[in-house]
């Protein structure tokens, strides 16, 4: 009881202190600041390795991306049924924990891998680990959403998720900032250390808010308990592509990724013919990537709370895709290198602070098991089934003989589907949220 009347007052205090930002309550508070600190955790142990995996894919050169990709698909498809097995049997706090200390065993293994390797064991040593960097990228920040949808309602989500974001993107930052200024005196495979140490912190952040948010539901009446979410191995893709609504979300997460890919390979080509050094590479992409989430945090701490309570759910998701109509016609006019960097720096930020908080809102509405199963589904596989679409779509089109201008162009009428699709999944989830609020 005393422990409990303590984190009350705790969450009373930074309640207040959090007033000025966004609109938080006391009962909220403590666990909001859990969830900051796990966002955070998760995220800089991503964008230490981050910069090291785009090297990789920088130095192999543009043709051998599709192939990169390729494997990245077939990568999740082998870590999905054993995901899905531990989360049907397991409860939320354990197969989370489960998850990420599995990575971090995988992150001291590369670590000695690229150490203790030379020649082509080395290369393909990298190739592995750019693999396993986009796999434990998806996951990890998957379940962290995941998680948040079952304990936050969807009401709590418009005003909350935006905040918890900004600890993501601090953690972008951080992790950016710590590879850019120490690869040059640690080396690149000694960094994968430092991100497992992250990822333990993850661990302890998460076991600290499923304990806390078992208080947090009942006071707020959103659903979610303790045991484990059942269910079968393949029941994330059968509800995906059932339901009409988890099916538009497939179709928003495709779009986006495809587009995402196009301006990807265009950004590596364009390093790799800049930039000689490998060290410059790794540290202009980390570079790319500070910038990416110094305008992301002032967007989140800002804008993205008033931005989604102002516009709603609806017109807020179509604002990413209207960008990328625009920054696409761009390039398809002035194809040059700091276009691109302009456009990925606006375009990542736009998705980080705007698209992704409301994205992830979308999920507060659907059923257990989809918050997990179909959530995981939509995130890693369709993720990385639209990064082979805009692969091997992009390298189809330089055979055809289009430069960055020509593919920029055959982007933008893609960009206009998903911007009509945002448009209806966001309708649809108001309309659900609007039906959710009156059963409780």
């Amino acid at each position: 009881m005393h422990s409990e009347k303590s984190s009350d007052a705790a969450g009373a205090l930074i309640a207040r202190l959090l007033r000025a930002v966004i609109d938080v309550k006391p009962a909220e508070a403590t666990a909001l600041g859990w969830s900051w600190l796990y966002f955070f955790s998760i995220l800089s142990a991503y964008y230490v390795i981050r910069p090291i995996r785009d090297e990789i894919g920088a130095a192999g050169g543009i043709a051998n991306l599709p192939w990169l990709f390729t494997g990245t698909l077939c990568g999740m498809l082998i870590a999905n049924p054993p995901f899905s097995t531990l989360v049907a049997r397991l409860a939320p706090v354990r197969f989370i924990s489960w998850t990420y200390r599995f990575f971090m065993a995988n992150l001291v293994l590369f670590w000695i891998l690229l150490e203790t390797t030379r020649g082509p064991a080395n290369v393909w040593a990298g190739r592995a680990f750019y693999i396993w960097a986009a796999v434990f990228n998806l996951f990890v920040v998957s379940v962290f959403w995941g998680f948040l949808a079952d304990v936050f309602s969807s009401e709590q989500s418009r005003r909350l998720f935006g905040f918890i974001a900004a600890g993501g993107t601090i953690g972008g930052i951080v992790g950016s900032s710590l590879t850019s200024a120490l690869v040059e005196h640690l080396g690149r495979s000694r960094l994968l250390l430092v991100s497992a140490v992250l990822l333990e912190v993850a661990v302890f952040s998460v076991r600290r808010l499923a304990k806390i948010s078992r208080g947090l539901r009942e006071r707020s009446g959103a659903r979610g308990d303790d045991a484990a979410v059942g269910g079968s191995v393949l029941s994330g893709f059968t509800h995906a592509v059932q339901s009409p609504y988890l099916l538009n979300l497939t179709a928003y997460m495709l779009l986006f990724t495809i587009l995402s890919t196009f301006l990807y390979f265009q950004q590596a080509d364009i390093a790799k013919h800049s930039f000689t050094d490998r060290s410059a590479r790794t540290a202009f992409f980390a570079n790319i990537d500070l910038a990416v989430n110094v305008l992301t945090l002032l967007i989140q701490l800002l804008l993205t709370g008033r931005i989604i309570r102002r516009l709603g759910v609806a017109l807020t998701l179509t604002l990413l895709p209207a960008l990328s109509v625009a920054g696409f016609a761009v390039l398809g006019l002035a194809p040059t290198l700091w276009a691109v960097i302009t456009f990925q720096v606006l375009r990542r930020a736009g998705n980080f602070a705007v698209a992704r908080p409301t994205r992830e809102t979308c999920f507060t509405v659907v059923p257990r098991e989809d918050k997990y199963k179909a959530k995981s589904f939509i995130d890693t596989f369709v993720y990385r089934a639209g990064d082979q679409v805009g692969a091997w779509s992009y390298a189809g089109m330089g055979l055809l003989g289009l430069g960055l201008a020509g593919i920029s162009v055959a982007a933008v009428p893609i960009a206009v589907l998903w911007l009509v699709n945002g448009l209806w999944l966001g309708r649809r989830n108001e309309s659900l949220a609007r039906e959710a609020a009156v059963r409780r």
